[in-house]
């Protein structure tokens, strides 16, 4: 197994390569904008639905456990595992923690994983694939800025070089494997939850009420969470540590449970090897909490608990 010893960049990732690949195809950018859109109408159809009807106990046992699996896929592992090696784990949890990070629909593992290594190697300067501060200071440059960061340029072609930021899931058997199924992986993700819930209740009604819940309203939950870190979390909040350059990641305490403690994100780019993100008293971390019982079961082994202390400012 190769692990990431070198935070926020993939491990020898040579310099003669360029930073992009060929650009996405223009099919691509289409069903990355459906794939955006309809779980964001879902979302805001939701409120008004559950009002009226449509909402049962089995809907939100549903939603909630899709979310959950799905949400620690990418927080502990894409993110503090894959991306930047907090922890070394076992085989058959490389693998689980993959295929959930699939079920929320984020794109395949390697390059989210090669996306945010390059986001971490040139956080809010040139290169940066996501920063909110590209358009400029202004307040037109700033609320320009969030969108794209938010989701502007996931619509963009432009794609990350995988052999240079990715090399070491590239050449992971495993890993390439997952990746690969990402689509059949993402269509189990959308079809599940009203499978479920349409045994569960034995009707139609609950399948398609599970399907609103359990796929549509909670994918784009989660993905508006996730992207909540690109954007909110680079423009309001705390800065209580030093980071590199011009990086602007900030802690944006609200979001801590929904996104599992990625919320403090400046902490994590001050110490992104560190397996815990909330590192001040009374900052919650769920995901350090899942690799703490991971390590606990022997899952896990030789946690960044206690990486370099970033330096206060």
């Amino acid at each position: 197994m190769v692990v990431v010893d070198t935070p926020g960049r993939a491990p020898s990732a040579g310099p003669g390569k360029p930073m992009l690949e060929e650009p996405a195809s223009r099919w691509a950018i289409a069903a990355v904008a459906v794939g955006v859109a309809v779980p964001f109408l879902a979302l805001l159809a939701a409120v008004p639905i559950a009002w009226g009807w449509g909402l049962s106990w089995w809907d939100i046992v549903i939603a909630t456990v899709f979310y959950l699996v799905s949400g620690f896929g990418v927080t502990v592992g894409f993110h503090r595992y894959f991306t930047h090696g907090a922890y070394k784990a076992r085989r058959w949890l490389r693998m689980t923690l993959a295929v959930a990070g699939s079920l929320a629909i984020e794109g395949p593992i390697i390059i989210w994983v090669a996306d945010h290594r390059r986001h971490h190697a040139f956080a809010d300067r040139e290169g940066d694939p996501h920063s909110p501060w590209r358009f400029g200071a202004t307040p037109a440059g700033v609320a320009k800025g969030l969108f794209f960061a938010h989701v502007g340029w996931m619509l963009r072609r432009e794609t990350t070089n995988r052999q240079r930021f990715a090399p070491d899931l590239l050449a992971d058997r495993d890993i390439s494997r997952v990746d690969r199924w990402f689509g059949p992986i993402a269509l189990i993700s959308i079809l599940a939850p009203p499978v479920l819930g349409g045994l569960i209740s034995w009707s139609w009604l609950g399948a398609l009420t599970a399907f609103f819940w359990g796929s549509l309203v909670r994918i784009a939950l989660l993905h508006h969470v996730t992207w909540s870190i690109n954007s909110i979390c680079h423009v309001y909040g705390q800065r209580p540590f030093a980071t590199h350059g011009g990086d602007r990641a900030a802690n944006f305490w609200p979001l801590a449970i929904i996104s599992f403690g990625e919320n403090w994100h400046n902490s994590h780019h001050a110490d992104p090897t560190c397996a815990r993100h909330g590192v001040l008293r009374g900052q919650l971390d769920p995901s350090a909490r899942v690799i703490r019982l991971f390590e606990q079961a022997g899952w896990v082994s030789d946690v960044r608990w206690h990486g370099p202390k970033p330096q206060q400012t």
